[in-house]
């Protein structure tokens, strides 16, 4: 059976009493998906900062629909806050091969691009994996299975002229024969940064990598918020550049940047990180329970 995130797929999805009135009601794989409310063309994202011009080749859903992916076809703890998550129009999320792309927005201020041609990015994945060594010790003394940064899956790249940034991560968990992909967008705006990641085996590389690409061409800021609309008289800037972007901006934030990582888990060797950056956790919006 394929594995992904070490967690075997559940084809039938148990609503919990909050989605159902009744506790034992069932759904299969094929009616949940025919219940959720895919949408396509342009859509303005939440807040009206952005805007997906989606093609046939992808669809859209809102953060309502998002949440019932995550948590009841998923296992996830509650992804509230995101802005919705796309899928390729063949991919079904609840699918063996199928995977997707959650989208949230960091408003953290205008992030400076002044240091990306600067960026030693070999250097910067030493930095990052000596950091993940280190608190792989710490996780082993607490019983928690360790996750490894193996290496660039894809080397980050920035458009300096779209301001967009993007990059590929391959991960091992533990034991596990079957490494993880996680592939990352950034996109650049005045007040903050929309996030797009997505999560698949490593397998799937060089789909999820041409996928990746399109969703780059079609995502964009609205004016105002567009990265040249920023003014430096009234507009905040982050506290850190495009490097913490790639290894975690949180940590540079706590300036924390060169020594820590946080990997924290919401169940013992079940919900697992899928995005891994130096310094920063973020929550796992992939991982699904075990069967």
């Amino acid at each position: 059976m394929f594995k992904k995130m070490a967690v075997m797929l559940v084809m039938t999805l148990v609503l919990g009493a909050a989605a159902q009135a009744d506790d034992n009601a069932t759904m299969t794989a094929e009616e949940f998906e025919a219940s959720l409310k895919f949408q396509k063309g342009a859509i303005v994202l939440p807040g009206g900062m952005a805007t997906l011009n989606i093609p046939d080749s992808f669809r859209y859903l809102d953060s309502e629909d998002t949440e019932r992916v995550l948590v009841e076809a998923w296992g996830n703890p509650s992804g509230e806050g995101t802005l919705g998550m796309l899928f390729p129009a063949d991919v079904n999320p609840t699918s063996e091969n199928g995977w997707g792309i959650v989208i949230t927005y960091e408003e953290d201020g205008y992030v400076s691009d002044k240091d990306a041609d600067a960026i030693d990015y070999d250097d910067l994945l030493k930095e990052m994996r000596d950091a993940v060594a280190e608190r792989n010790k710490e996780r082993q003394a607490q019983g928690y299975q360790t996750v490894d940064l193996v290496g660039w899956a894809a080397k980050p790249h920035y458009d300096k002229e779209q301001h967009k940034l993007h990059w590929a991560k391959e991960l091992s968990f533990g034991a596990d024969r079957e490494h993880t992909l996680n592939y990352n967008i950034r996109v650049l705006g005045r007040r903050g940064v929309l996030v797009l990641n997505a999560v698949s085996a490593i397998g799937q590389m060089e789909t999820v990598a041409a996928q990746m690409r399109t969703v780059l061409a079609f995502t964009d800021f609205n004016t105002g918020f567009r990265y040249a609309d920023y003014d430096a008289k009234t507009d905040k800037k982050a506290a850190y550049g495009i490097a913490a972007l790639v290894a975690g901006g949180v940590a540079a934030k706590a300036g924390l940047f060169t020594k820590l990582i946080a990997l924290l888990l919401a169940a013992k060797k079940l919900v697992i990180v899928a995005v891994l950056g130096l310094g920063a956790f973020i929550m796992n919006l992939f991982k699904r329970k075990k069967a």
